[in-house]
């Protein structure tokens, strides 16, 4: 499984590093509605719906979302058209596309990541620039 994220997200997170998911939506999966709980959640599909968790939400790369997403920890790897929140952090990996608001404590975007709409830091107020340094490490676990 550990592997699978790892694909789907291009890289390494340490928000990931720890991480079960009770629910994984697959790539072929298209889901309409809303989602809520408690639990961590992988979406690698498509979405019409809006995410309201309490727990790790990852949309991987090749992941659709259309609505808003709210979780206490975000990874982002896909395309989102819809506002997300993050009660504690929000990571945006360098394939992502997101059309909407982002709001979080805290934000970390990759180079290359795409975001249109308005940004707002809550609490803590402090953005997080990053080279991503786990490429050589992943070599060497190759």
């Amino acid at each position: 499984m550990r592997e699978l994220i790892r694909k789907l997200v291009r890289r390494r997170r340490r928000t990931l590093d720890r991480a079960r998911f009770s629910a994984v939506l697959g790539p072929e999966t298209f889901f309409r509605g809303t989602l809520r709980g408690k639990d961590n959640y992988l979406v690698c599909g498509q979405a019409e719906a809006d995410a309201d968790l309490d727990g790790l939400f990852v949309l991987a790369l090749g992941g659709r979302w259309r609505g808003s997403i709210t979780a206490a920890h975000i990874v982002i790897a896909g395309e989102v058209r819809g506002n997300v929140s993050a009660r504690v952090k929000l990571e945006i990996a360098a394939s992502a596309r997101i059309l909407g608001h982002l709001r979080s404590p805290v934000i970390a975007m990759a180079e290359g990541a795409v975001h249109e709409g308005a940004i707002r830091m809550v609490k803590r107020t402090r953005m997080i620039c990053f080279d991503e340094r786990r490429q050589d490490e992943e070599k060497k676990d190759d």
